[in-house]
């Protein structure tokens, strides 16, 4: 009987790789607990020509991603959204800007972006220019040029 054997996992599993990973593992944990609850499938030549398949594939998808991230990002950091509010005597605003009347500008200029990807420290409460960054991907980061003027 073999000291390991090789499987490509389904799903992720702590200590032994992530989904789609071709793995060696000792033959009763592959036959009593991976292959038993769906967690793997035995490596054999098709299931590896799959897996290599879907991981071209994504790689592709990822690129053409990236790629449209990028563009947008451009696109993005050429704006600039002026914001109108009310301020008091010493020049503080009545309320605050945040993250969500950034999102409804930039939706006015034609862009869809999440407010939940924007990283605004704390809310705007002063006029003046700021720059928030909008992470789109996990390397693609836009800035977005707020000024925040007198209504």
């Amino acid at each position: 009987m073999p000291a390991t054997i090789q499987v490509v996992l389904q799903h992720d599993v702590d200590n032994v790789g992530k989904s789609g990973d071709l793995v060696k593992v000792r033959p009763g944990y592959a036959r009593n607990y991976l292959l038993p609850r769906s967690l793997a499938v035995p490596a054999t030549t098709a299931q590896v020509n799959r897996i290599t398949h879907q991981r071209a594939v994504a790689l592709a998808k990822s690129e053409k991603l990236k790629k449209e991230s990028r563009s947008l990002a451009e696109k993005i950091s050429a704006l600039t959204n002026k914001l109108a509010h009310a301020v008091g005597d010493d020049g503080k605003l009545f309320g605050s800007v945040t993250t969500k009347e950034i999102e409804a500008a930039i939706k006015a200029q034609g862009f869809e972006v999440d407010r939940k990807k924007m990283h605004l420290a704390e809310p705007i409460k002063a006029l003046g220019s700021y720059e928030v960054p909008l992470k789109l991907q996990s390397d693609v980061t836009a800035t977005i040029k707020v000024e925040v003027v007198k209504k």
